[in-house]
Protein backbone atom coordinates (compact mmCIF):
# COMPACT_ATOMS: atom_id res chain seq x y z
CA UNK A 1 0.00 0.00 0.00
CA UNK A 2 0.97 3.65 -0.32
CA UNK A 3 1.23 4.04 3.47
CA UNK A 4 3.71 1.16 3.73
CA UNK A 5 5.76 2.62 0.86
CA UNK A 6 5.78 6.02 2.57
CA UNK A 7 7.05 4.52 5.83
CA UNK A 8 9.62 2.45 3.95
CA UNK A 9 11.08 5.48 2.20
CA UNK A 10 11.00 7.36 5.50
CA UNK A 11 13.07 4.59 7.11
CA UNK A 12 15.55 4.58 4.20
CA UNK A 13 15.95 8.37 4.34
CA UNK A 14 16.52 8.29 8.11
CA UNK A 15 19.06 5.47 7.82
CA UNK A 16 21.09 7.46 5.28
CA UNK A 17 20.75 10.73 7.20
CA UNK A 18 21.67 9.32 10.62
CA UNK A 19 24.53 7.25 9.22
CA UNK A 20 26.09 10.50 8.03
CA UNK A 21 25.20 12.54 11.12
CA UNK A 22 26.62 10.02 13.60
CA UNK A 23 29.97 10.28 11.79
CA UNK A 24 29.97 14.10 11.80
CA UNK A 25 28.86 14.21 15.46
CA UNK A 26 31.74 11.97 16.59
CA UNK A 27 34.45 13.58 14.45
CA UNK A 28 33.50 17.23 15.04
CA UNK A 29 33.00 16.79 18.78
CA UNK A 30 36.23 14.81 19.16
CA UNK A 31 38.11 17.65 17.45
CA UNK A 32 36.28 20.18 19.62
CA UNK A 33 37.14 18.29 22.81
CA UNK A 34 40.82 18.37 21.83
CA UNK A 35 40.55 22.10 21.02
CA UNK A 36 38.88 22.90 24.34
CA UNK A 37 41.51 20.95 26.28
CA UNK A 38 44.37 22.70 24.47
CA UNK A 39 43.17 26.29 24.88
CA UNK A 40 44.43 28.05 28.00
CA UNK A 41 42.35 31.21 27.65
CA UNK A 42 38.98 29.80 28.75
CA UNK A 43 38.06 29.76 32.47
CA UNK A 44 38.30 26.27 33.97
CA UNK A 45 34.58 26.18 34.95
CA UNK A 46 33.54 27.03 31.38
CA UNK A 47 35.97 24.47 29.93
CA UNK A 48 34.49 21.81 32.24
CA UNK A 49 30.94 22.60 31.12
CA UNK A 50 31.89 22.68 27.44
CA UNK A 51 33.74 19.36 27.73
CA UNK A 52 30.72 17.77 29.41
CA UNK A 53 28.45 19.00 26.62
CA UNK A 54 30.85 17.77 23.93
CA UNK A 55 31.12 14.35 25.61
CA UNK A 56 27.32 14.04 25.64
CA UNK A 57 27.27 14.90 21.92
CA UNK A 58 29.92 12.25 21.26
CA UNK A 59 27.70 9.79 23.13
CA UNK A 60 24.85 10.67 20.79
CA UNK A 61 27.05 9.90 17.78
CA UNK A 62 28.60 6.72 19.20
CA UNK A 63 25.57 5.12 20.88
CA UNK A 64 22.21 6.83 20.34
CA UNK A 65 22.31 7.45 16.58
CA UNK A 66 23.72 4.05 15.51
CA UNK A 67 21.16 2.24 17.68
CA UNK A 68 18.36 4.43 16.37
CA UNK A 69 19.52 3.71 12.83
CA UNK A 70 19.49 -0.01 13.61
CA UNK A 71 15.81 0.32 14.58
CA UNK A 72 15.01 1.60 11.08
CA UNK A 73 17.14 -1.13 9.49
CA UNK A 74 15.27 -3.72 11.55
CA UNK A 75 11.93 -2.28 10.41
CA UNK A 76 13.04 -2.43 6.77
CA UNK A 77 14.16 -6.05 7.15
CA UNK A 78 10.94 -7.13 8.86
CA UNK A 79 8.61 -4.97 6.72
CA UNK A 80 7.13 -3.73 10.00
CA UNK A 81 4.98 -0.57 10.14
CA UNK A 82 6.74 0.60 13.30
CA UNK A 83 8.74 -0.45 16.37
CA UNK A 84 7.08 -1.98 19.42
CA UNK A 85 7.63 0.50 22.30
CA UNK A 86 7.56 -2.23 24.95
CA UNK A 87 10.30 -4.45 23.51
CA UNK A 88 13.66 -4.48 25.40
CA UNK A 89 15.69 -3.37 22.37
CA UNK A 90 13.43 -0.38 21.75
CA UNK A 91 13.60 0.57 25.45
CA UNK A 92 17.41 0.35 25.40
CA UNK A 93 17.61 2.58 22.32
CA UNK A 94 15.34 5.19 23.85
CA UNK A 95 17.06 5.01 27.25
CA UNK A 96 20.48 5.76 25.70
CA UNK A 97 18.97 8.51 23.55
CA UNK A 98 17.38 10.11 26.62
CA UNK A 99 20.62 9.76 28.61
CA UNK A 100 22.83 11.66 26.17
CA UNK A 101 20.19 14.11 24.91
CA UNK A 102 19.18 14.99 28.49
CA UNK A 103 22.86 15.43 29.42
CA UNK A 104 23.26 17.69 26.39
CA UNK A 105 20.16 19.72 27.30
CA UNK A 106 21.28 20.13 30.92
CA UNK A 107 24.74 21.08 29.62
CA UNK A 108 23.30 23.87 27.48
CA UNK A 109 21.32 25.11 30.49
CA UNK A 110 24.42 25.06 32.72
CA UNK A 111 26.55 26.90 30.14
CA UNK A 112 23.82 29.51 29.60
CA UNK A 113 23.63 30.11 33.35
CA UNK A 114 27.43 30.23 33.61
CA UNK A 115 27.73 32.87 30.90
CA UNK A 116 25.00 34.95 32.52
CA UNK A 117 26.83 34.83 35.85
CA UNK A 118 30.12 35.71 34.14
CA UNK A 119 28.70 38.80 32.47
CA UNK A 120 26.50 39.78 35.45
CA UNK A 121 28.97 39.21 38.31
CA UNK A 122 32.05 40.12 36.25
CA UNK A 123 34.86 40.57 38.81
CA UNK A 124 33.13 38.33 41.42
CA UNK A 125 32.61 35.51 38.89
CA UNK A 126 35.89 33.69 39.65
CA UNK A 127 35.22 33.98 43.38
CA UNK A 128 31.73 32.43 43.25
CA UNK A 129 31.87 30.10 40.23
CA UNK A 130 34.69 27.72 41.14
CA UNK A 131 35.83 24.47 39.54
CA UNK A 132 34.66 22.22 42.45
CA UNK A 133 31.17 23.76 42.34
CA UNK A 134 30.93 23.37 38.57
CA UNK A 135 32.15 19.77 38.85
CA UNK A 136 29.32 19.05 41.30
CA UNK A 137 26.83 20.53 38.81
CA UNK A 138 28.22 18.39 35.97
CA UNK A 139 28.07 15.19 38.06
CA UNK A 140 24.52 16.01 39.15
CA UNK A 141 23.44 16.61 35.54
CA UNK A 142 24.79 13.23 34.43
CA UNK A 143 23.26 11.42 37.41
CA UNK A 144 19.89 13.06 36.73
CA UNK A 145 20.13 12.13 33.04
CA UNK A 146 20.93 8.51 33.96
CA UNK A 147 18.04 8.37 36.44
CA UNK A 148 15.57 9.77 33.90
CA UNK A 149 16.77 7.43 31.15
CA UNK A 150 16.28 4.37 33.39
CA UNK A 151 12.59 5.23 33.74
CA UNK A 152 12.04 3.42 30.44
CA UNK A 153 12.71 0.11 32.21
CA UNK A 154 10.72 0.46 35.45
CA UNK A 155 7.96 2.99 34.74
CA UNK A 156 5.00 2.40 32.37
CA UNK A 157 5.44 4.26 29.09
CA UNK A 158 2.35 6.45 29.53
CA UNK A 159 3.89 7.70 32.81
CA UNK A 160 7.51 7.80 31.60
CA UNK A 161 6.78 10.24 28.75
CA UNK A 162 5.47 13.11 30.97
CA UNK A 163 8.05 12.43 33.70
CA UNK A 164 10.89 12.70 31.19
CA UNK A 165 9.48 15.97 29.88
CA UNK A 166 9.46 17.65 33.32
CA UNK A 167 13.28 18.10 33.63
CA UNK A 168 13.46 18.89 29.91
CA UNK A 169 11.01 21.77 30.33
CA UNK A 170 12.87 23.02 33.42
CA UNK A 171 16.21 23.02 31.58
CA UNK A 172 14.64 24.86 28.64
CA UNK A 173 13.23 27.49 31.01
CA UNK A 174 16.62 27.97 32.70
CA UNK A 175 18.33 28.40 29.32
CA UNK A 176 15.64 30.77 28.07
CA UNK A 177 15.74 32.95 31.20
CA UNK A 178 19.56 33.04 31.16
CA UNK A 179 19.63 34.05 27.48
CA UNK A 180 17.04 36.79 28.06
CA UNK A 181 19.06 38.11 31.00
CA UNK A 182 22.25 37.95 28.90
CA UNK A 183 20.56 39.97 26.16
CA UNK A 184 19.45 42.64 28.64
CA UNK A 185 22.89 42.87 30.26
CA UNK A 186 24.67 43.01 26.88
CA UNK A 187 22.33 45.75 25.67
CA UNK A 188 22.93 47.77 28.84
CA UNK A 189 26.71 47.34 28.52
CA UNK A 190 26.63 48.46 24.88
CA UNK A 191 24.70 51.59 25.79
CA UNK A 192 27.13 52.38 28.60
CA UNK A 193 30.18 51.78 26.41
CA UNK A 194 28.72 53.85 23.59
CA UNK A 195 28.17 56.86 25.88
CA UNK A 196 31.45 56.61 27.82
CA UNK A 197 33.72 54.77 25.37
CA UNK A 198 36.62 57.21 25.24
CA UNK A 199 36.80 57.66 29.01
CA UNK A 200 36.36 53.92 29.62
CA UNK A 201 39.15 52.93 27.23
CA UNK A 202 41.56 55.50 28.64
CA UNK A 203 40.97 54.66 32.28
CA UNK A 204 40.33 50.89 32.20
CA UNK A 205 41.33 49.44 28.83
CA UNK A 206 41.94 45.91 30.13
CA UNK A 207 38.52 45.68 31.75
CA UNK A 208 36.95 46.90 28.49
CA UNK A 209 38.60 44.08 26.57
CA UNK A 210 37.56 41.49 29.14
CA UNK A 211 33.96 42.71 29.11
CA UNK A 212 33.93 42.55 25.33
CA UNK A 213 35.18 38.97 25.44
CA UNK A 214 32.50 38.02 27.97
CA UNK A 215 29.83 39.51 25.73
CA UNK A 216 31.05 37.52 22.73
CA UNK A 217 31.10 34.21 24.62
CA UNK A 218 27.67 34.96 26.08
CA UNK A 219 26.23 35.69 22.64
CA UNK A 220 27.83 32.47 21.39
CA UNK A 221 25.88 30.51 24.01
CA UNK A 222 22.71 32.23 22.78
CA UNK A 223 23.31 30.79 19.30
CA UNK A 224 23.83 27.32 20.80
CA UNK A 225 20.48 27.61 22.60
CA UNK A 226 18.66 28.83 19.47
CA UNK A 227 20.01 25.82 17.55
CA UNK A 228 18.81 23.58 20.38
CA UNK A 229 15.29 25.04 20.17
CA UNK A 230 15.16 24.58 16.40
CA UNK A 231 16.24 20.94 16.73
CA UNK A 232 14.08 19.96 19.70
CA UNK A 233 10.78 21.84 19.32
CA UNK A 234 9.51 19.84 16.28
CA UNK A 235 10.02 16.58 18.20
CA UNK A 236 8.24 17.92 21.28
CA UNK A 237 5.37 19.19 19.12
CA UNK A 238 4.99 15.79 17.40
CA UNK A 239 4.85 13.88 20.68
CA UNK A 240 2.27 16.31 22.08
CA UNK A 241 0.08 15.79 19.00
CA UNK A 242 0.46 12.00 19.29
CA UNK A 243 -0.52 12.13 22.97
CA UNK A 244 -3.63 14.20 22.20
CA UNK A 245 -4.78 12.68 18.89
CA UNK A 246 -3.08 9.29 18.66
CA UNK A 247 -0.59 8.04 16.02
CA UNK A 248 -1.08 8.27 12.27
CA UNK A 249 1.07 7.54 9.22
CA UNK A 250 1.81 11.23 8.67
CA UNK A 251 2.74 11.71 12.32
CA UNK A 252 5.05 8.67 12.22
CA UNK A 253 6.85 10.26 9.27
CA UNK A 254 7.18 13.60 11.08
CA UNK A 255 8.34 11.90 14.29
CA UNK A 256 11.04 9.98 12.40
CA UNK A 257 12.49 13.14 10.87
CA UNK A 258 12.05 15.17 14.07
CA UNK A 259 14.13 12.54 15.92
CA UNK A 260 16.86 12.92 13.29
CA UNK A 261 16.64 16.69 13.77
CA UNK A 262 17.27 16.18 17.50
CA UNK A 263 20.42 14.21 16.68
CA UNK A 264 21.50 16.93 14.22
CA UNK A 265 22.00 19.21 17.21
CA UNK A 266 25.03 17.15 18.28
CA UNK A 267 26.68 18.04 14.96
CA UNK A 268 25.71 21.72 15.13
CA UNK A 269 27.05 22.36 18.65
CA UNK A 270 30.79 22.01 17.83
CA UNK A 271 30.32 24.10 14.67
CA UNK A 272 28.78 26.88 16.77
CA UNK A 273 31.62 26.65 19.33
CA UNK A 274 34.20 27.16 16.60
CA UNK A 275 32.24 29.96 14.95
CA UNK A 276 31.41 32.03 18.04
CA UNK A 277 34.21 31.19 20.52
CA UNK A 278 37.46 32.56 19.15
CA UNK A 279 39.86 30.75 21.50
CA UNK A 280 38.43 27.33 20.63
CA UNK A 281 38.48 28.18 16.93
CA UNK A 282 42.14 29.24 17.05
CA UNK A 283 43.10 26.15 19.06
CA UNK A 284 41.45 23.85 16.51
CA UNK A 285 42.98 25.71 13.55
CA UNK A 286 46.45 25.41 15.10
CA UNK A 287 45.90 21.70 15.70
CA UNK A 288 44.80 21.15 12.08
CA UNK A 289 47.76 23.14 10.75
CA UNK A 290 50.19 21.07 12.83
CA UNK A 291 48.53 17.86 11.65
CA UNK A 292 48.69 18.81 7.97
CA UNK A 293 52.20 20.28 8.15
Amino acid sequence: TSEVKTLRWTCIANVVLNSFLCYTAVVLNAITIHGIRKTSFLPTPLKTLLLSLAVSDVGVGVFAQPLFTSVYVKLLAQHSPGPTPGCPFYKTVYALSVLFCMASLSGVAAISLDRFLAIHLHLRYHELVTYPRVLVVVIFNWMLSAFVSLMWFWVPLHIAYPLINIPSILFHLVSAMACIKIYLVVRRHRNQIHSLQVQYEEQRPREFVNTSGLRKSAVGVFYVYVAYLICYLPSAFCYIVVTLNGPSILLKVFISFSNSLVFLNSTLNPILYCWKMRHIRHSIMNMLRNTLA
